[in-house]
């Protein structure tokens, strides 16, 4: 499909000011050094999922190269929403969407998901590649590593075993670049995000990626974790990134340079996943600069202020406000920040600074500020 054809249904489906928003989100997760993956929360859809296997049909960008049956899930669905679904349950890292996967299963049946670079990867250029995942819970295996295939042209296998070596060099006038990503133990994480990424130069034939287990169920590195089921590994995805390594980082507001006390400030890499408070990575990089700020200046006190969206009851949000802003706070004293010079407090959504009616809206509600001030000079 062209991306005039592809956009032409994205604006049927969607009106000018989420066509907007969509630009905007895309942009705002990623930051200064641009997302090269299309519809990487897979957010931008074509119908709300209804049925399982339906992850090509329903999103934009993406599609799956075997006869795998991958899966979307999206909190607008009844039947494949979010959090609860058929294996689990999850929150969308990102955004209202995420997909589902088995990288391990019985008879070496696998599934995976393909989706579409903006441009071609250029050759000798250093990028990274991320992105999150969870192992669901009614898995009966964890795996070691995960497997990432870049092409040049679009993959189509009519197979639901591995994509082996075999059977990608059946397929004529094909580039390949392969990267495998390991964990120091298991992906078992069933109530977190887990970030997975590493880096590579590119060869630049690179213009779709393709996620899954390459491997055939033998040369599968798995670890059981549940005895009394017989699933195979089931895996949840979100916020699948490509960025180039060498793009300068953007100053923040997190700059010692550019921090003006007693003025309120928005931490740029804390926006929550809908209804949690864990911590991400990027999150706590960004706390961590903060700390060194702190640290080098004792007279600095922090007030630390919990947002959230305007989806669900006022009481409960105003709690998971507190419990967002006491997070941070709690990894500046565990970096090593006095408690006293700390304070937190929630706000709910009663001080959105964007409109709750759209994803990107929302993902900007899901926040937390922070004004620095200076304790006054005894005499």
């Amino acid at each position: 499909m062209s991306i005039f054809r592809s956009l032409k249904i994205f604006t049927v489906l969607f009106s000018i000011k989420h066509l907007i928003c969509a630009v905007c989100l895309l942009n705002a997760v990623e930051g200064p050094s641009q997302n090269l993956v299309r519809n990487p929360s897979f957010e931008f859809f074509k119908s709300c999922p209804k049925r399982l296997g339906n992850f090509d049909d329903d999103l934009l960008f993406w599609s799956i190269p075997t006869n795998g049956s991958t899966d979307y899930f999206n909190i607008c669905s009844a039947e494949m929403g979010a959090p609860e679904n058929f294996n689990g349950r999850q929150h969308p890292s990102f955004g209202e969407g995420y997909a589902g996967f088995y990288l391990y299963a019985p008879d070496d049946y696998r599934e995976y998901l393909q989706g579409e670079l903006t441009n071609t990867l250029v050759k000798g250029k250093k990028y990274r590649i991320s992105f999150y995942v969870s192992l669901a819970e009614r898995s009966a295996f964890a795996i070691k590593e995960f497997g990432i295939l870049f092409s040049d042209e679009k993959l189509y296998m009519p197979i639901k075993k591995e994509l082996s070596k075999r059977q990608l060099y059946k397929i004529k006038d094909n580039a390949y670049n392969y990267l495998e990503i390991g964990c120091s133990n298991f992906y078992s994480d069933t109530k977190d995000w887990v970030l997975v990424h590493t880096q590579f130069v590119a060869k630049g034939t690179e213009k779709y990626l393709t996620l899954g287990n390459f491997k055939n169920n033998n040369r599968t590195r798995r670890f059981k974790t549940k005895k009394e089921t017989k699933q195979g590994s089931y895996y949840y995805i979100d916020m699948v990134a490509v960025n180039t390594v060498d793009t300068p980082p953007a100053t923040t507001v997190l700059d010692s340079g550019s921090l003006e006390l007693d003025k309120t400030h928005v931490f740029p890499n804390i926006l929550f996943p809908f209804d949690t408070f864990q911590l991400l990575e990027s999150a706590k990089a960004d706390i961590k600069k903060l700390f060194i700020l702190l640290k080098n200046d004792s007279s600095l006190q922090i007030t630390i202020d919990g947002h959230t969206d305007n989806v669900g009851a006022e009481a409960y949000n105003q709690q998971l406000s507190v419990h967002r802003a006491k997070a941070v706070a709690a990894y500046l004293i565990r970096l090593g920040v006095a408690p006293h010079r700390i304070k937190w407090r929630g706000f709910g959504g009663s001080r959105p600074v964007a409109a709750n009616d759209t994803t990107y809206g929302r993902q900007r509600n899901r926040r937390v500020t922070f004004v620095i001030t200076r304790r006054p000079t005894q005499y």
